[in-house]
């Protein structure tokens, strides 16, 4: 079964409470945070500003990631796009392309939710050599801005629609 990249308010309560089962590796957590932060970003002040979205994977989410809109948008951003943040793929369910999965699902996702965007942005450490590859290969393109981040130096990324 091929996964799905699911919005999160159309989850089932059972999927919803296995998605609080989601864990990345502990190195990881400076970078995407937890489970937890990324689920209580969708709060209902955030409105449809800050999405959810859930990767099912034979009826398990193994993923979860957070896009963002103003006036949630980082001073870095664009108004006309989107950005990406907390992407997380369960360290039980890493090496299996689901990072991939994700990325590739990630522009028809955010043009259903906000079909005006122009593309979506990200920013990633500028040491997360893994990252900054998976990115690359699904055609983000590093603008070659590094800024200090609250951990170190990020790259800001584009995909243009």
């Amino acid at each position: 079964m091929t996964p799905q990249l699911v919005p999160y308010e159309q989850l089932s309560p059972a999927l919803r409470q296995s998605v609080e089962a989601i864990e990345v590796h502990p190195l990881q957590k400076p970078f995407c945070g937890d489970i937890y932060g990324a689920l209580h970003s969708l709060s209902d002040a955030a409105g449809s500003a800050i999405r959810g979205f859930a990767l099912i994977s034979d009826q398990t989410p193994v993923a979860f990631l957070l896009l963002k809109r103003p006036p949630f948008l980082p001073a870095w951003a664009d108004e006309d796009s989107a950005t990406l943040h907390a992407l997380q793929v369960d360290h039980r369910h890493q090496g299996k392309g689901y990072g991939k999965a994700c990325l590739q699902a990630l522009p028809d996702i955010a043009r259903q939710a906000w079909p005006h965007i122009k593309g979506l942005e990200l920013s990633v450490d500028a040491h997360n050599a893994t990252a900054l590859g998976l990115y690359l290969k699904q055609g983000w393109v590093d603008r070659g801005e590094a800024y200090k981040g609250r951990i170190g130096y990020e790259r800001r990324m584009t995909l243009t629609f």
